[in-house]
């Protein structure tokens, strides 16, 4: 199945809904909640590696910061040039359903294995991922890692069990887990506020 199509198919099996364009979105409302962008807003970027985390620091849907999750960052290039800088696969299946009508040009992933730091990203077509290996991963429950090299892709797997794979199917299963992960995420940032101090008044 091509990546085009499983991602429609994603959307009409899971209830996302498209973003409307600018000129038929609502005002917005101070403090509704909503993403820094759903399509992207950064300006066209014909080299998005250069200066990375300058360019794309946090996750615009989660708000987590991407060169602390570099392992597990990722960042898509659309055919227009808008990038999109995510700090996981799940919120990278956010974007690229939320700009469906746009055909990303490349995507890239990281090598976790690499000792790097930041981890080096990688075209995805070039990856294999590692699909609920017993390692823990941002914004998702079952882990979904990426390897530059198959073999020690398969050593991971040796040691910490899963499934490999290809990006498509590391992508569709991030929308198969959307619901629950998202369940879970909202547990974990409740339990996070209620450890955090009251405001004092002035």
């Amino acid at each position: 199945m091509k990546r085009r199509d499983l991602l429609k198919l994603s959307l009409a099996s899971g209830g996302l809904a498209l973003v409307t364009t600018q000129s038929e979105a609502a005002p917005a409302c101070p403090g509704d909640g909503t993403p820094n962008q759903f399509i992207p807003k950064t300006p066209v970027d014909a080299r998005p590696l250069e200066n990375e985390f300058e360019k794309y620091p946090k996750c615009p849907y989660c708000g987590m910061d991407r060169k602390d999750h570099n392992r597990t960052r990722m960042l898509v290039q659309y055919s227009d040039d808008l990038v999109d800088g995510t700090c996981s696969i799940h919120c990278m299946a956010l974007s690229l359903g939320l700009n469906v009508d746009r055909e990303p040009k490349e995507i890239w992933g990281p090598d976790f294995a690499n000792g790097a730091d930041p981890r080096p990203l990688v075209p995805v077509d070039k990856l294999t991922y590692l699909i609920g290996a017993d390692l823990k991963h941002a914004m998702t429950k079952r882990s979904k890692h990426s390897f530059a090299a198959p073999e020690t892709a398969k050593e991971f797997q040796a040691k910490h069990g899963g499934t490999l794979a290809k990006f498509d199917d590391a992508l569709r299963e991030s929308y198969l887990d959307m619901a629950g992960d998202v369940t879970m995420i909202r547990k974990v940032r409740a339990e996070q506020r209620k450890r955090m101090p009251e405001a004092k008044p002035d």
